[in-house]
């Protein structure tokens, strides 16, 4: 059943690559969308695939039954996009301004929806049924993940498996994990309430660019002496908003970052220390403040017989120096709450591409990936879902 899997992918990739650039010029926001999924609909149902719409809200889940009896499987794809202008010179470059798919997710759904189609020509062969979860919001939290499963997204499913489209790769390369893969991605705000005055009368004043600097810094300590070495985790200032005027002591500063864990027990620890050290900052300068800790998706945690299936399937179709364990990453995805109800495993599917420019990052507003890992996404995602049905591996 492989070699008409592939032969069918293969003949299908222009369509999927059209189908890319389509979604890539109409973004879409979390939450925002309507267009898109409906597009989705549209084309599942088209190809004869038994559709259900708003499912958590903008979900979309398709059922592909096969004719024998079987266990289900599911494959997931996200559809939204980002708040970024985009600057790609790209002829297929978004029409929306401020928003663009900078993340891969347009590359995600084409994937998908051809490999839907696929699996449709083929279902008389097919044992079990595959479910095709097509998510929105996947960039913000809580996530439409969470949403969709509560709305029975995977009822009566049996394992799940996602990819990510993932630029740092080369296209080619495979990347897998066993266990935590990605990080539990949380959000803070802290305000820094202090005296304003004149910069000429600092002896007047509670300097709140100078008690936010010292909470800047001592924050960072949580890292180096309060978490065990031996335990991931991320602590970044990422915005460090204060002042005006060149000679007005500021009354006010505003910290936001973000905390990046693999282990429930760590997160909690680092979000007592930060409060304890914002405190004690705050009062020994004689400054008040307000805390704000928001837990965003969790972590990203592989099932290690699905994903010792899914290695030995990419070392099979795949030559096996391109098809690699990795160390885990701290970016987060809501994948995880799948994987905390049913077994599977997330992976990466290398994109990058140097030769052809294709170097800017995630989230960049000139990323873009090798539109060939798409085809390289659709044989992995599609030979394991296989793999699983028939209990091969």
């Amino acid at each position: 059943m492989l070699d008409e899997l592939f032969k069918k992918l293969e003949f299908l990739f222009p369509e999927m690559v059209a189908l890319r650039r389509a979604f890539h010029e109409e973004p879409e926001l979390g939450y925002e969308e309507v267009a898109t999924p409906a597009k989705i609909a549209q084309y599942l149902t088209e190809v004869g695939v038994d559709v259900r719409i708003g499912v958590g809200g903008r979900g979309v889940v398709g059922v592909i039954r096969g004719t024998r009896p079987g266990k289900t499987v599911a494959l997931r794809a996200d559809f939204d996009a980002l708040p970024i202008q985009e600057e790609t010179g790209l002829s297929f470059a978004s029409k929306v301004s401020g928003k663009m798919h900078a993340c891969g997710h347009d590359g995600h759904t084409a994937t998908l929806l051809v490999l839907a189609k696929v699996f449709m020509t083929m279902k008389d062969h097919l044992c079990g049924s595959v479910v095709l979860i097509h998510q929105f919001a996947e960039e913000l939290a809580p996530g439409g993940a969470i949403a969709m499963i509560k709305d029975g997204c995977l009822e009566g499913v049996d394992a799940i498996f996602g990819t990510h489209l993932w630029s740092p790769l080369p296209v080619g390369k495979i990347g897998y994990c066993y266990g935590p893969f990605m990080a539990a991605a949380d959000r803070f705000d802290i305000q820094i309430q202090g005296k304003g005055g004149h910069g000429a009368a600092p002896h007047e004043t509670v300097d709140a660019v100078v008690v936010a600097s010292s909470v800047v810094l001592q924050l960072q300590q949580i890292m180096s002496r309060n978490v065990d070495p031996q335990d991931a985790a991320v602590l970044s200032i990422a915005s460090f908003q204060a002042g005006g005027a060149f000679n007005v002591i500021s009354d006010t500063a505003t910290l936001s970052g973000t905390v990046r864990t693999f282990c429930s027990n760590v997160q909690t620890h680092i979000v007592q220390r930060m409060e304890q050290i914002i405190k004690g900052v705050c009062e020994a300068a004689g400054a008040t403040y307000t805390f704000s800790y928001e837990r965003g998706h969790q972590a990203v945690v592989n099932d290690d017989r699905e994903t010792k299936r899914f290695a030995e399937v990419a070392q099979t179709i795949s030559d096996p120096e391109n098809v690699e364990e990795i160390k885990p990453v701290m970016g987060g995805e809501d994948f995880a709450y799948y994987l905390q109800r049913v077994p599977g495993t997330f992976f990466f599917t290398g994109a990058g591409n140097e030769e052809k420019g294709i170097v800017y990052p995630h989230h960049h507003p000139k990323f873009d990936f090798d539109e060939d890992a798409m085809l390289i996404a659709a044989k992995h995602l599609g030979a394991v879902a296989l793999a699983f049905l028939h209990d091969e591996w």
